[in-house]
C-alpha cells in the first residue's frame, strides 16, 4: 500500500470502533478511559488517535474487532410502498428485502412513485447522494396528462417557484418521449438535482399539467436494473457504488 492510500484509510479510534462494536462513540470513550483498548498490544486511551483498519489490530477485551463490509443494494419498488423503517399503514422498503438491519433509504420516493430506491447501511455514502451540495442528478419517466409545449420545457430549464417556496428550483431537464399506450396521455423523461417534497409533480402542476404515473429510472449513473421485477432488490456491483457520484453530461446538453 502507498504512505498516501495508507494515510487516507487512516481514522480516529473512537470512529472506527463505533463502526466496528455495538457502542456509540460516546460509550467507546469511556471504554478507552477505562484501559480496555488496545492497538498493536498497546493500550490506548486517547479517542483521536489515528488507526489503519487495515492494518492495525484494534482489541476491545481482547477480542479483536473488525469493520463489517458497508452494504449497498438497489430496489425496485412498487406501486403503494412507503420509503421508510415502519410504517402502521402500508407495507414499507424494508418489508421487502431478506436482512434491513440497519439499512437506511439514500433518497425516498412518494407512496404513489415506483423505480429505483438505493439503500445502505454507509451512512457516508448515503448523505453524499442525498446532499443538496452533491447535486446528485436523478432521472424520472413521468406520465402526463397532456402534451408539455416548449413553453413548460423551457421553465423546467430556468426555473419554477413553486408555492410556499423561498427560491425557485434548480435547472432540470425535460424531454418529450411521445403518447403512451392509452394514445391520449404523454410520456416524458426529467432529470432534476434536488429533492424538494412532491417535486416532479408540483413542477408540473406549476405549469397546468398532472403527473399521473411516476417512476424513478436512475439516481447518478445507477440504472434501475431491467432484470428486477417490482419488489426485487440486489446488490449493487463496486462499479455502481462508486458510479453514483460520476459526473453527469450537463441539462443543458441533453
Amino acid at each position: 500500500m502507498k504512505a498516501s492510500d495508507s494515510a487516507r484509510s487512516q481514522q480516529r479510534l473512537d470512529r472506527f470502533l463505533s463502526h466496528a462494536s455495538p457502542f456509540s462513540r460516546k460509550e467507546v470513550r469511556r471504554l478507552l478511559h477505562a484501559s480496555r483498548v488496545t492497538v498493536n498490544g498497546e493500550v490506548v486511551k486517547k479517542s483521536d488517535r489515528q488507526v489503519d483498519p487495515e492494518q492495525d489490530i484494534v482489541e476491545l477485551d481482547g477480542q479483536r474487532c473488525h469493520l463489517a463490509r458497508p452494504r449497498y443494494l438497489m430496489l425496485h419498488k412498487p406501486y403503494g410502498v412507503v420509503c421508510a423503517n415502519t410504517d402502521g399503514e402500508h407495507p414499507t422498503v424494508m418489508d421487502l428485502l431478506d436482512n434491513p438491519e440497519g439499512l437506511s433509504v439514500a433518497g425516498r420516493l412518494d407512496l404513489d412513485t415506483t423505480g429505483l430506491v438505493l439503500l445502505s447501511d454507509d451512512g457516508d455514502w448515503i448523505h453524499r447522494i442525498i446532499s443538496p451540495r452533491r447535486s446528485c442528478q436523478k432521472t424520472y419517466l413521468a406520465t402526463l396528462d397532456g402534451k408539455p409545449d416548449q413553453s413548460v420545457i423551457d421553465q423546467f430549464a430556468s426555473g419554477i417557484m413553486l408555492r410556499s417556496e423561498k427560491h425557485p428550483t434548480a435547472p432540470a431537464s425535460l424531454a418529450v418521449i411521445g403518447q403512451d399506450e392509452t394514445g391520449t396521455d404523454y410520456q416524458v423523461e426529467v432529470t432534476l438535482i434536488e429533492g424538494r417534497y412532491h417535486q416532479v409533480k408540483r413542477m408540473f402542476a406549476a405549469c397546468g399539467l398532472k403527473v399521473l404515473k411516476l417512476h424513478r429510472l436512475r439516481i447518478g449513473h445507477v440504472v434501475l436494473d431491467s432484470e428486477l421485477q417490482e419488489g426485487q432488490s440486489r446488490y449493487l456491483s463496486e462499479q455502481e457504488v462508486s458510479d453514483v457520484f460520476k459526473s453527469q453530461v450537463s441539462l443543458n446538453e441533453r
